[in-house]
């Protein structure tokens, strides 16, 4: 039940991390996506950016939940496969370039333009890599993060 709970809980928060993220960039109105009844908020810039902090924070309290929760728990053990190893890196690296572009919105932050292009280059960068990969893995029925944690 708990591996059901977790894995549903890591694929909405994906999905809207990757619906909201497509978001940020004015895609769903410019190419009619957000005329289609029911998807009016993915024109909403603020509505898709909140959503995109929101998923974020689930995702990262699910990777703190998973983590700690494989540390303290001395009966499971860790034999991470490469895909699920490679997945993790590109989520860290989502993580590590998404902070400091969260912490850029705020007023008087030093950041200089350069670091910021390449934060929002590196970040959507791994993000395609990241959905090609996942689909890479889907398609050939490779088992994901939380089934080789949660047995």
């Amino acid at each position: 039940m708990e591996k059901m709970i977790l894995k549903l809980v890591y694929l909405i928060s994906m999905l809207f991390l990757v619906i909201t993220g497509f978001g940020q960039m004015p895609i769903f109105k410019r190419y009619y996506i957000a005329d289609i009844p029911g998807l009016a908020w993915l024109a909403h810039f603020y509505t898709t950016h909140i959503l995109h902090y929101l998923s974020a924070m689930v995702l990262t309290g699910l990777i703190f939940y998973i983590v700690f929760d494989t540390i303290f728990n001395k009966e499971k053990s860790i034999k991470l496969v490469p895909s699920v190893s490679a997945k993790l890196v590109m989520i860290l690296v989502l993580i590590i370039t998404g902070v400091p572009m969260m912490i850029k919105n705020f007023t008087g932050t030093p950041f200089s333009p350069n670091l910021i292009i390449v934060l929002d280059l590196t970040h959507i960068l791994f993000c395609i890599i990241f959905i090609i990969y996942t689909l890479h893995t889907f398609l050939t029925r490779q088992k994901g993060i939380i089934h080789h944690l949660y047995k």
